[in-house]
């Protein structure tokens, strides 16, 4: 019965775990300021949508994107849409390239990057953000995807493994 809940289980926590994360952002290195932005859920639902059902991520995409714009942003509907359509193409990539970890790895942080220049395009679209691209591009989207990378390296064997129990119970019940 565990097993059954341990992918949404997961999926909450790295929801809750990444303001908390957020919280050491920004840092100063040398002499730039440069933010981390913690996409811990997403690269974990992009896992679930390349190793277990594409269907079941953009669902919990659709949810938890909703969550996040009704407690992070103001905007109503941006995560929302982001979310399910990171997961949408994550899953429909999954028939054109293997799926071992360092592919799925290198994936999820390209979709993750994609993500984030979409994001900033919006801001800056709606006059939300003055931050020119370059400085976007330097200060805050190449440390997202390096913070982002090491968050997988460490566990994206551990995603891997969890979603590999569940595809296996599932298969042994039937369900």
């Amino acid at each position: 019965m565990f097993i059954r809940l341990l992918i949404p289980t997961v999926a909450v926590l790295l929801f809750l775990l990444e303001p908390m994360f957020a919280k050491f952002s920004p840092i100063v290195i040398g002499e730039q300021l440069v933010f981390l932005v913690p996409r811990f859920l997403i690269l974990y639902l992009i896992f679930v949508a390349i190793y277990y059902n594409r269907k079941r991520a953009v669902l919990y995409g659709l949810f938890f994107g909703l969550l996040y714009d009704v407690f992070y942003i103001d905007i109503i509907g941006l995560y929302t849409f982001l979310y399910p359509l990171i997961c949408f193409l994550a899953g429909w990539s999954v028939k054109y390239v293997h799926q071992h970890l360092i592919i799925t790895t290198i994936l999820a942080v390209m979709l993750v990057a994609s993500m984030e220049v979409v994001l900033y395009e919006f801001f800056f679209l709606i006059n939300f953000t003055p931050m020119t691209f370059e400085t976007f591009l330097n200060s805050r989207l190449i440390p997202t995807i390096v913070a982002n990378l090491l968050f997988l390296a460490m566990l994206g064997w551990v995603f891997k493994y969890v979603i590999n129990k569940r595809v296996l119970q599932r298969a042994r019940s039937g369900a």
